[in-house]
């Protein structure tokens, strides 16, 4: 699983959010929301509002997340609005759906491991998303100080053009830079990226 420490601090979070019915989309889930389409992976889909939401759309939801606390709140909600949606406890390093998306939605994970692992699970996920498809991406870069919710041992502050660099070949879509005031006068920076995979890339091939 990912580091304790980082599961911990958002399964304190995520319980205090669902027990105060704290369930609005941030706005990185937002700005996502209105492209995905048909059959969508959410992985590190935390709280799972994004996930729920996109289901209520008409999405078929595959969602995952390290955080039994965010898990076990999406799934309650998605069985008791009959959505179509699958949620499950999962560390993104292990976990392999072997089959395709129409979308692919990583919002606010790949801060989580260090470096190296962040850029070789991206392009894994890129891998699953079909050609057309498209893939959202949220990672924190450098310049963020507040660092309360990291393992230390293993983190990544990206450098704001890297997602730009990993998705030099796929048509972007939007790319948005977000400044966050956060806890003890630190700041949290955001870079996004919502990008279209090309019809004419070659297919990746995914394990059967």
């Amino acid at each position: 699983m990912i580091a304790n420490r980082s599961v911990e601090f958002f399964d304190a979070q995520f319980r205090r959010q669902a027990a105060n019915a704290d369930l609005a989309l941030n706005p990185f889930e937002a700005a996502a929301l209105s492209h995905l389409r048909g059959d969508v992976l959410d992985i590190g889909c935390g709280l799972g509002n994004l996930a729920l939401a996109a289901a209520r759309r008409g999405c078929t939801v595959l969602a995952a997340d390290a955080s039994p606390a965010g898990i076990e709140s999406l799934d309650a909600r998605g069985r008791a609005q009959g959505a179509p949606l699958r949620a499950l406890v999962a560390d993104a390093r292990e976990f392999d759906p072997r089959r395709s998306f129409d979308a692919v939605v990583s919002i606010g994970l790949l801060m989580f491991f260090d470096c190296a692992t962040a850029r070789s699970l991206l392009r894994r996920w890129q891998a699953w998303v079909r050609p057309g498809g498209l893939m959202a991406v949220n990672v924190l870069v450098e310049g963020t100080t507040y660092l309360d919710m990291f393992d230390p041992s293993g983190h990544c502050l990206w450098k704001p053009d890297d997602l730009d660099r990993e998705f030099a070949a796929w048509e972007t879509l939007a790319v948005a830079d977000d400044e966050f005031p956060a806890p003890h006068g630190s700041l949290k920076r955001f870079r996004t990226l919502i990008a279209r995979k090309r019809t004419g890339a070659a297919p990746d091939i995914i394990a059967p």
